[in-house]
C-alpha cells in the first residue's frame, strides 16, 4: 500500500460544498471521529465543526493531512484535538477516551470510519497478515471505541459507524475488506438493540465510491482512472456529498431512526 496524502490528489477530492452555512444543530456537542485527517472522515469533522460541534479527530500516520483538517476544522471551532496512534491497539482506544473526556468533560457523538483495503485477485492471495489486520482495523477497532466510550455517552448520544456498499453487493477483489463492512451492519444492527433501552442512537453509513486518499493509495492507476464510472450516475463521489449523512444521523432530525444504514452510493441499488 503507497500512502497517498490528499494534496497529491488530482483532482483535489471536495470535502464542504462551496458557500455551505451551517445552522448550529449541532452546537455545543462534543464528537470524536475516526480517520479524521482525510477523505471521509475530514469532511465529517469540517462539517461538524461549522455545525457547532467541538471536534476531536483520531489519525493513525498521515501528519500533514490531519493538521491541515485540523487548520480547517479551528476555523470555525477553537475547541478541537487531534489524536495520533494504532486503533488495532485496544489499549489506545481506551486512551483516545480518557483525553477526550479530559479535555471536554463529555462525549455526545461517536463516528467510527478509521478503514484500510488491500485489493487481491485471489482469495489464496490474502495473507494471515492481512486478513488480521483488514479486521483489526476495520471492525475490532470500531468494538473497542464503542466499549471504552459506553460507560461517558448518556440519553441522546449517537453512535455512527462507516460500512460499504460491498457489504451488500461484495467486490471480488476486497474480500477480506468486505467481510468486514458486512460485519459493521451486524454490529450496528445489534448494538443498536442493545442500547436503545438507554436512547443511545447508533446508525451507518454505507458509501459507494468516494473519491479519497484511499483510492489512489490502494489501487493501481488504471483501476484509478475508471473509478466510480460504474455506477448510475457514471463518476465517483466527492466527500462532501456523505459527509450530510454523518450530519444528518448525529443530529436530533434523525431521533426515530436507529439500527439504520443510510447509502449515499451513486444511485446503486442494494438489498438492504
Amino acid at each position: 500500500m503507497k500512502e497517498v496524502s490528499e494534496k497529491e490528489m488530482d483532482p483535489q477530492p471536495e470535502y464542504l460544498k462551496k458557500g455551505y452555512k451551517g445552522s448550529g444543530i449541532l452546537k455545543g456537542k462534543v464528537a470524536l471521529i475516526t480517520g479524521g485527517d482525510s477523505g471521509i472522515g475530514k469532511a465529517i469533522a469540517v462539517l461538524f465543526a461549522i455545525e457547532g460541534a467541538h471536534v476531536a479527530i483520531s489519525y493513525h500516520s498521515s501528519d500533514k493531512d490531519a493538521k491541515q483538517t485540523l487548520r480547517e476544522i479551528k476555523e470555525h471551532s477553537k475547541e478541537s484535538m487531534m489524536i495520533k496512534g494504532d486503533l488495532t491497539d485496544s489499549k489506545h482506544s481506551k486512551q483516545i477516551i480518557t483525553k477526550v473526556i479530559k479535555e471536554y468533560g463529555r462525549l455526545d457523538i461517536l463516528v467510527n470510519n478509521a478503514a484500510v483495503q488491500f485489493p487481491k485477485d485471489e482469495l489464496t492471495d490474502i495473507s494471515d497478515e492481512q486478513i488480521q489486520k483488514t479486521f483489526a482495523t476495520n471492525i475490532f477497532a470500531y468494538m473497542y471505541l464503542c466499549r471504552e466510550a459506553l460507560p461517558h455517552l448518556k440519553e441522546g448520544a449517537a453512535i455512527i459507524n462507516t460500512t460499504s456498499v460491498t457489504a451488500y453487493k461484495g467486490n471480488e477483489r476486497l474480500i477480506d475488506y468486505s467481510a468486514t463492512k458486512g460485519a459493521i451492519v451486524s454490529f450496528t444492527r445489534s448494538l443498536s438493540a442493545n442500547l436503545a433501552h438507554k436512547k443511545i442512537r447508533v446508525n451507518a453509513v454505507a458509501p459507494g465510491p468516494i473519491w479519497t486518499p484511499l483510492i489512489p493509495s490502494t489501487f493501481p492507476q488504471e483501476d484509478v482512472d475508471g473509478f466510480g464510472k460504474d455506477v448510475p450516475l457514471n463518476r465517483p463521489g466527492q466527500p462532501s456529498e456523505v459527509a450530510p449523512c454523518y450530519l444528518f444521523l448525529a443530529s436530533e432530525q434523525s431521533s426515530y431512526m436507529t439500527g439504520q444504514v443510510l447509502h449515499p452510493n451513486g444511485g446503486e441499488i442494494i438489498n438492504t
